[in-house]
């Protein structure tokens, strides 16, 4: 490849399984080593890493031939992961391909729930994250800032976001499938962060009866309790909050399960034959998957519920092609002023 070349190496729902998805996510302390361990992989001048539920990708620019292998022995070593079974899922793109892709991302038409609004929010983040660490450089800063300035006009030029699409809002139709009418139901909300909060609401729309919220960080849960007139509990309550909820939605950055087959074992012994819906928002997946083998349990993740929206996607499908092209045109007008920044001759492939 030409150096210093713009490059993305990354996996994502596309090529990984949730099994492996959730091996490379970069939970707790693991972005923040990540980030120390790249900034001593040799040739990398700058570089954002975007860690989200469906995917994690670097970004970066490379100037030196083994820069990427480099760094993916780096990333391999983090997480553990044996590099064979890395090459599987991964991939790789460079200098205008690597700005499309992004631009795609950042735009929702690469997202499992095409048009979902939330990753842009998530790739605002990362590039936040990256500047406040000094691992970004002239190149990726005109990068990210057009990037945005290009998602927003498709958004606003298109019909991609059109229907209530979203993780909350299916979660929520299911349950109403499920129990009919939710009025009845009590909710119990693990984790007050941004998806917590959005599931609650979406709850709340559909009259949802009883909420109780918890959270490791107890302050944060009383805040979204008052903010939907719902019980705020410690964190190490959950297990007694459990027999009494008819719903459960986890979605907490705990790096392992909290909770267990054996304790929704036990959740249900105390429930009769009252069902338990759980749904699992979080990745890694905060509810071992061994729970949807107990009667009256039904467990949802990440993907059955990507699955479920697919019905709901055929006018956002539509205007797929139409967003793909106009963020084609963009992508080439991003890169005429980016190569200058890289220096070298590029192919843009």
């Amino acid at each position: 490849m030409s150096v210093p070349t713009l490059f993305l190496l990354g996996a994502s729902h596309h090529t990984a399984p949730l099994e492996l998805r959730e091996k490379l996510a970069l939970a707790g302390g693991k972005l923040d080593a990540l980030q120390r361990a790249l900034q001593s992989v040799a040739g990398l001048g700058e570089f954002t890493v975007l860690n989200t539920c469906n995917r994690v990708e670097i970004y970066g620019v490379a100037a030196q031939s083994g820069t990427v292998a480099g760094l993916q022995a780096a990333f391999c070593a983090l997480n553990q992961m044996d590099a064979a079974v890395f090459e599987q899922i991964r991939f790789e793109l460079h200098d205008r391909s690597a700005l499309q892709h992004l631009l795609e991302v950042a735009a929702g038409v690469d997202s499992q729930m095409l048009g979902e609004t939330e990753i842009l929010g998530q790739v605002k983040g990362a590039y936040a994250a990256a500047h406040a660490r000094n691992t970004t450089g002239p190149v990726l800063n005109r990068v990210f800032q057009k990037v945005f300035q290009a998602a927003k006009h498709v958004r606003t030029h298109t019909a991609i976001g059109e229907g209530q699409i979203s993780v909350a809002s299916v979660a929520v139709d299911l349950a109403l499938k499920i129990f009919g009418d939710l009025r009845q139901c009590h909710v119990l909300v693990l984790g007050a962060g941004e998806i917590g909060e959005k599931t609650a609401r979406a709850f709340r729309s559909r009259h949802a009866g009883q909420m109780t919220v918890t959270s490791r960080r107890f302050g944060r849960a009383e805040e979204l309790a008052r903010t939907f007139e719902a019980r705020a509990i410690p964190f190490d309550h959950m297990a007694e909050a459990l027999p009494e909820s008819d719903i459960a939605v986890c979605s907490t950055a705990a790096p392992e399960a909290v909770v267990t087959r054996a304790m929704a074992a036990a959740v249900m012994r105390a429930r009769a034959l009252r069902p338990l819906f759980f749904i699992d928002l979080a990745m890694p997946r905060n509810i071992d998957p061994g729970v949807a083998d107990l009667p009256n349990v039904f467990l949802y993740n990440l993907d059955d519920l990507a699955k479920i929206a697919e019905e709901n996607l055929a006018q956002r499908r539509a205007e797929t092609d139409r967003v793909r092209a106009l963020l084609a045109e963009k992508a080439g007008t991003l890169w005429q002023q980016v190569e200058p920044r890289l220096g070298g001759n590029h192919t843009g492939a």
